[in-house]
């Protein structure tokens, strides 16, 4: 199936969401890989090589060019298009991709929605965000803390931040199926950098988060 979500955001960038139900022979047809994907492409196995393909094609038709860009790493190792100053980000789980593309440090994350997440909330949320956690959303307001935290770190993209000591998510009214939130990344001795959160839990059992900077601090 191709992209089945492209729009704009209202405030800048792009959002795409793609339905992975290609062969990953299919996929490298559509593909002009360069030889460092190549050499990335070779060292994952299994299905996690077509959702890392599926990821790429997102982000091509996306783009709107008819000669695909490569995949570049900054040199903190954050990803971004060739030839183009727009921050992305990527996300897959099982057989869905997810990309944002902003003019802004952005970060993306798509999960599905597992039980497993209750045994590990005390190690990625403070006991003030854990407090926020309520029935009967319990489940997907972990998801959303969990994601908005990795959407937020693929933000920032700079240094190795603690999901507890360095991200923080401030107390907000959880609205379903979708809604907003806002994020900021405290460092010693830094300003706090903030982040507006948006987030959809899907019918299918999925939850998509993605940040925006509130500005381009890391430019």
């Amino acid at each position: 199936m191709p992209i089945i979500r492209h729009e704009q955001l209202p405030i800048a960038g792009e959002l795409g969401v793609w339905q992975i139900q290609e062969t990953e022979e299919w996929l490298l047809r559509q593909l002009v890989l360069y030889p460092q994907e190549l050499r990335q492409l070779d060292a994952i196995k299994g299905r996690r090589r077509v959702e890392w393909l599926a990821v790429r094609q997102l982000v091509h038709v996306m783009s709107g060019r008819e000669q695909r860009g490569a995949f570049v790493k900054d040199a903190f190792g954050k990803p971004h298009l060739e030839h183009t100053n727009w921050h992305i980000s990527i996300s897959h789980s099982h057989e869905w991709a997810a990309a944002i593309a902003a003019p802004v440090p952005c970060g993306i994350d798509i999960q599905f929605i597992v039980p497993k997440i209750t045994r590990l909330a005390h190690r990625f949320l403070s006991k003030e965000e854990l407090s926020c956690v309520c029935e009967p959303h319990a489940l997907d307001m972990l998801h959303f803390f969990w994601g908005a935290k990795e959407a937020i770190y693929k933000a920032y993209g700079r240094k190795q931040l603690d999901f507890i000591q360095h991200i923080h998510i401030t107390p907000f009214n959880w609205v379903s199926p979708k809604g907003q939130a806002k994020g900021k990344v405290i460092i010693a001795q830094e300003a706090p950098l903030w982040f507006d959160l948006y987030y959809e839990r899907s019918p299918n059992g999925y939850m998509l988060v993605w940040a925006l900077a509130q500005d381009n601090p890391l430019s």
